[in-house]
């Protein structure tokens, strides 16, 4: 038999008390191991389950839950449950085709009548994009001599003086000897794009066949998968010089890879702890940075000097060109009237260009508007809401002299036609009824 008094248990930091059925003070509320053991000795030995919970303070289906058990046994967890269980199959096909976006998959799963938070969306593609296959190697390519040259800008904060101040750095490297030139603006827009370029060709003495360029909105205005928009003026200048621009595919900066890592090695390297007087200051030291250390390396890509490579660089030469005459060039096309809008007023150009795009290039004082390679129209810049006609643009079509047109009555009108010819009376006929109406009036 069991004790009923003065009788205490031990087991793993648990006290009970047979005589009380409460734990002792201090102790932890759960069924210890020992306990557990001297429970099932007990029932084994054929005692009541009521005596064994009276004597160990357990309730009684505790005490038959172990007796069924036989032996003591953690207690199994229960797996948790989450509103995103019954979505994880979808989850799983769906991330891949996403990258893998959590916000994505949030929104779809809340039209699918999702009722969960996005954090355990978040944790479920966390685990998915932990365990996706790496993404494909991309494959490295190289250019032959004179075929390539990357652009890019990159912002960097440098000291000027004594305010460290944002600055927008161009790079232009050379495909093939992986040469560089570095120069520094306070802005990005087109006209510093273009100076960029013009600065590399004089800096290199020529030119390569193609310009790969981000899809910066100063000279890409559309990129889609079908075609690309030129900025009109980049266009010009491209032809100007004789290269091909090239725009690389959007969200690819592996694209234009060489110039990507130059735009760092500038930072990181050049302007690393440095600083300026000026703007001119930081630019006479990337002149001086490029040509005696960035220039001098030993490339870790192709294993030479970059200045020893650019010997085999076989560039387009400038041949004494002049500087690019910059113009805002935009493209227009001719309305039926036979004018075009520039700048708040309208222009002439000759009428058989109606529906021709045109390309019209703004100087300080007029405007050339250009149909492929031939000057069609030349306007004297005018104040806004103008309309600027010249004769000559409408030769055959205005009339010299100004009298009115004959005008036709309708021929043809069916209504018209079924109604006969019209009599003709003459009028004398008239005149002698009258007459006879008169003394037939003096008679009576």
């Amino acid at each position: 038999m069991l004790a009923r008094s003065g009788v205490q248990e031990q087991g793993a930091g648990v006290f009970l008390s047979a005589s009380s059925g409460q734990p002792s003070p201090g102790a932890v509320p759960m069924v210890a191991e020992t306990v557990v053991e001297q429970v099932v000795q007990a029932l084994s030995r054929g005692e009541p389950v009521a005596a064994v919970a009276r004597a160990y303070g357990l309730d009684r289906k505790t005490v038959r839950t172990w007796r069924a058990r036989g032996a003591y046994g953690p207690r199994a967890r229960r797996a948790p449950v989450s509103q995103v269980d019954p979505y994880r199959d979808w989850i799983a096909r769906r991330a891949p085709e996403v990258g893998y976006n959590a916000s994505v998959i949030y929104r779809e799963l809340r039209e699918q009548g999702f009722g969960g938070s996005v954090i355990i969306v978040r944790r479920a593609v966390h685990g998915l994009r932990a365990a996706a296959p790496p993404s494909a190697a991309t494959v490295r390519f190289e250019t032959g001599p004179g075929e390539q040259a990357q652009v890019d800008f990159g912002q960097v904060r440098v000291w000027i003086a004594d305010v460290q101040v944002p600055v927008q750095v161009f790079v232009m490297t050379l495909g093939f000897s992986r040469r560089s030139y570095a120069v520094a603006f306070d802005r990005q827009r087109l006209r510093e794009w273009l100076a960029g370029h013009e600065q590399a060709f004089q800096h290199f003495g020529g030119v390569t066949d193609t310009v790969v360029v981000d899809n910066a909105k100063a000279m890409v205005l559309t990129h889609t998968r079908g075609a690309i928009q030129w900025n009109p003026t980049y266009t010009d200048f491209a032809g100007y010089y004789g290269f091909r621009p090239w725009a690389c595919a959007p969200y690819r900066p592996q694209t234009k890879g060489k110039v990507e890592s130059g735009v760092k090695y500038v930072a990181r390297n050049a302007l690393a702890g440095k600083r300026f007087h000026s703007l001119a200051h930081l630019n006479a030291w990337l002149f001086e940075w490029t040509t005696t250390i960035a220039d001098q390396r030993v490339h870790g890509t192709t294993h030479e000097i970059p200045a020893v490579r650019f010997r085999r660089e076989a560039l387009t030469p400038l041949d004494g060109r002049p500087p690019y005459a910059w113009a805002h060039v935009r493209e227009r096309i001719v309305a039926n009237d036979a004018l075009v809008s520039i700048a708040g007023s309208r222009y002439s150009v000759p009428a058989a260009l109606v529906g021709a795009t045109v390309t019209v290039r703004e100087h300080a004082t007029d405007f050339t508007i250009w149909h492929r390679d031939t000057v069609v129209a030349t306007h004297a810049r005018q104040g806004r809401q103008q309309v600027v006609m010249l004769p000559a643009h409408y030769a055959g079509l205005l009339r010299v002299d100004h009298t009115p047109l004959a005008l036709q009555p309708p021929q043809h009108d069916p209504r018209y036609a079924t109604r006969g010819e019209v009599a003709v009376r003459d009028l004398g006929v008239y005149e002698r009824f009258a007459a006879d109406e008169t003394r037939l009036e003096r008679s009576a």
